[in-house]
């Protein structure tokens, strides 16, 4: 039996409340949250790109405030340096040597807001932080907190003001979700009712850090069959040859596909993997990793041109 098998009816139910508290602050979005926790469970970063004024660091405070994790936010500005969110050495008069200051980063929670308003030297402060969960400043390497999660929020690109992230610095998000405007219903009850803040500031922690990586484990240990992986195997093949492709999804895509798989898996309290599982996450998991010709569809467009075209055998 399967690690999430066996979650406890009470880490279970914790899991569902936490659920149901973000999709309360933010009205709407179910599936997007759905998606921000499986990208929690699957053990990666999620980057929320929208319009200004549309809840992405509502979404991100509000996961925050009910994961019960050490929270840090910065404001992402063209004049940041890489200091400011990775810590600096400051040498110490006294004691005749350099001491270690840390930075932001150094949290279990980092909302990055409007990521692409500062300059690529800045963004890619975080690579390392992302892929590693350390960082290094003047040769010494420094551990992150346990579990260490970015939120990144950005705005389009086409906006004033604002820098392309770079495709490794897109790599490291496991998923891009877009937020959109709210459906009528949820934005009479936004308009009607208290402000999102003082909700927010009301909520109450659900979960904790301990939870939280006992959740991670149990979908590291959701079984996934030959059958799926060769389903998934074939969206990567399809993804490299299919028309208007430059660049197609790496081995490494794969893996990000079928640990998103998993956590969905454990949400839904499956076992194991079923293809439906990942043609749910596939947009969000492939679409800022394809490499399209500026002529053709968009990535998203693509990306679902690419399930529609591998049957499930």
């Amino acid at each position: 039996m399967s690690d999430a098998a066996i979650l406890t009816d009470q880490r279970r139910e914790s899991l569902q409340r936490a659920i149901a508290q973000v999709n309360a602050l933010v009205l709407g979005k179910a599936r997007q949250v759905e998606l921000a926790f499986a990208c929690l469970l699957a053990g990666g970063h999620l980057l929320i790109e929208d319009l200004p004024g549309l809840g992405k660091t509502t979404l991100a405070r509000s996961l925050a405030a009910t994961l019960g994790l050490d929270f840090q936010r910065m404001q992402f500005t063209a004049d940041l340096l890489p200091s400011d969110i990775l810590g600096v050495s400051i040498f110490d008069q006294e004691a005749r040597r350099f001491a270690f200051h840390p930075g932001p980063v150094f949290t279990q929670l980092l909302l990055a807001d409007e990521i692409n308003r500062a300059p690529p030297r800045t963004q890619s402060a975080l690579l390392e932080a992302m892929a590693e969960q350390q960082v290094t400043v003047d040769g010494s390497s420094h551990e992150l907190p346990s579990p260490f999660f970015v939120i990144a929020t950005q705005n389009p690109v086409d906006l004033a003001g604002t820098f392309p992230l770079p495709d490794s610095q897109l790599d490291r998000f496991l998923m891009r979700i877009v937020l959109g405007y709210p459906d009528a219903a949820a934005e009479r009850d936004m308009l009607a009712g208290e402000t999102r803040q003082r909700l927010i500031a009301r909520a109450t922690p659900l979960l904790d850090a301990a939870e939280v990586l006992a959740l991670r484990e149990a979908a590291l240990g959701v079984h996934a069959s030959e059958r799926l992986i060769a389903y998934l195997q074939a969206l990567l093949a399809e993804s490299r040859r299919h028309q208007g492709v430059r660049v197609g999804l790496s081995p490494r895509a794969g893996l990000a596909l079928l640990r998103v798989g998993k956590a969905l898996a454990v949400l839904r309290g499956q076992d194991h993997v079923v293809p439906e599982l990942l043609q749910e996450a596939f947009v969000e998991v492939a679409a800022h990793r394809l490499g399209v010709d500026a002529e053709g569809p968009g990535a998203e467009d693509v990306a679902r041109a690419i399930l529609r075209a591998v049957p499930v055998s």
